[in-house]
């Protein structure tokens, strides 16, 4: 995206430093009397979630709210020091991005003792009691994706990579992939050779799965299902490393800036788009509106119950990826050179 590089270095630079607030006002909103809100987020690995932050960011300063930062590294016991020192910075409402689902239950507990409300953002916290769930259709991402499969490998060995097993969004996600399979899996014309969750979402763990699956199978994989578009990146390079690259179809999701270089090179098949700067300003806003005692603004409620607000996934390929995100703005053509 058009500032992408330059946001992504000034946060790796923070977390280097030990940076873990920021206050786009320029301060604490003690004395104020702007809201503060706390938003911790898992990792900033992903070119996806400095998206996210830029995204809290810029909507904090057009809200005229304080907002409070802080990244856990993809470390459940780090997460839980953030959001506790977070607490006790005053924080009225919570926006978390769970790395361990399981983990984050608890604080969604510590949180509610101090009648904070908490809003779980893009992940879901699981049997957690949150306040709202935002997210994009972990359901349909994982429809799309098989569809993609379904539509370029009519049969053969396929690779089943899921992302982390402590992240709930990988449970519905392989449940959209699997309800436009299954028939072919059923009729024995596709036959999954490796289903694997990947640690931490790692790309180095992508392709160490990849690896051995072309090893057992002797290269004979006609489809991959990579979980996004940093494990698609490990998957491809495996791919490459034997002659297979852009022969094999792979899927992906975030549409990170080198996915996108790779789709229009035909070495990955498809990523998908959501507006994360568009799901960060509504998380804030619905953040806002809990504070003052308000509606969430959910639309409707996940399969625990938890009220929530979803945005729909937009499937990015080589057809339409200009028009998507050249001609929108989205991205710039010079970045995809």
């Amino acid at each position: 995206m058009k500032t992408k590089v330059g946001v992504t270095l000034l946060l790796i630079a923070a977390l280097v430093l030990g940076l873990v607030a920021c206050s786009p006002q320029g301060g604490s909103s003690a004395g104020s009397g702007k809201i503060k809100i706390g938003v911790s987020l898992p990792t900033l690995r992903e070119e996806r979630w400095a998206v996210d932050y830029r995204g809290f960011v810029e909507a904090a300063e057009r809200l005229g709210i304080d907002v409070v930062i802080q990244v856990a590294d993809n470390n459940a016991a780090r997460q839980q020091s953030q959001v506790e020192n977070m607490i006790t910075q005053g924080v009225k409402v919570l926006i978390i991005a769970p790395h361990d689902a399981v983990a984050a239950k608890q604080l969604v507990e510590i949180a509610h003792r101090e009648k904070i409300p908490v809003i779980a953002y893009d992940r879901p916290i699981t049997d957690g009691g949150a306040d709202l769930y935002i997210c994009v259709n972990q359901f349909d991402i994982g429809r799309i994706m098989g569809q993609h499969i379904w539509d370029n490998a009519p049969q053969g060995n396929i690779v089943f990579l899921k992302g982390d097993a402590s992240d709930d969004t990988v449970y519905p996600m392989a449940e959209g992939t699997m309800s436009v399979l299954k028939p072919r899996l059923d009729s024995g014309e596709y036959r999954i050779v490796m289903e694997q969750f990947v640690v931490d979402w790692e790309p180095a763990n992508a392709l160490r799965l990849m690896e051995q699956a072309l090893t057992a199978n002797n290269n004979n994989i006609q489809g991959v299902i990579a979980p996004n578009d940093g494990t698609a990146g490990g998957v491809i390079q495996a791919l490459g490393a034997q002659g297979l690259a852009g022969r094999v179809p792979v899927t992906g999701q975030d549409c990170e800036t080198d996915a996108i270089k790779r789709i229009i090179d035909g070495t990955q098949g498809m990523t998908i788009l959501y507006d994360n700067l568009r799901m960060s300003e509504a998380a804030l806003q619905a953040a806002v509106s809990l504070a003052n005692k308000g509606p969430s603004g959910a639309t409707g409620t996940d399969s625990d119950g938890t009220p929530l607000l979803d945005f729909p996934p937009v499937e990015i390929t080589r057809n339409n990826y200009r028009q998507a995100l050249i001609d929108t703005g989205l991205m710039d053509e010079d970045d995809l050179h």
